[in-house]
């Protein structure tokens, strides 16, 4: 079993401070490629995982894939970033279904907004960014690692 790491809170984090908060998490994140986001609807999941994809070299426009269920972006070296939003799966089985297991073991970034509603799937190996909103414009942000192996702290 994987350690979790949960001693990284970030509490009055304002919005436009995102972009310093998404270039921390890629450059600490080690080998961790799947990386669960939670939060209540508004707190600025999509906003952040936005930031985190332009650390990464996304050039496109990145929105969430709500209706979709993923998007697929394009980095700048060719890698593939993934993008996920379960809010609207109606089961576990309708997202093992588009193969979200062979997503997750890909070696590719898959950023998963709503994972709550997949618990089933998730790898023992992932981050788990949680945002809780503290008002209009600040965020708590707390981050734990599984890595499966050591302890990674962010």
């Amino acid at each position: 079993m994987g350690h979790e790491v949960r001693d990284s809170v970030s509490r009055g984090v304002s919005l436009n401070e995102l972009g310093t908060l998404a270039q921390t998490l890629v450059h600490r994140a080690g080998k961790v490629n799947v990386w669960l986001f939670k939060g209540e609807m508004g707190a600025g999941k999509t906003t952040l995982i936005k930031e985190i994809g332009k650390v990464l070299g996304v050039e496109d426009s990145m929105s969430s894939p709500t209706f979709s269920i993923v998007n697929e972006y394009i980095t700048r070296g060719d890698k593939k970033v993934f993008h996920f939003d379960f809010y609207r799966i109606n089961s576990e089985r309708e997202a093992y279904d588009i193969g979200t297991d062979e997503y997750f073991y890909s070696g590719q970034y898959c950023f998963v907004e709503w994972p709550d509603r997949i618990p089933g799937l998730i790898p023992e190996k992932h981050a788990e960014i949680t945002i809780e909103i503290e008002d209009n414009t600040h965020r708590t942000i707390v981050v734990s690692v599984h890595d499966g192996e050591e302890e990674n702290r962010i």
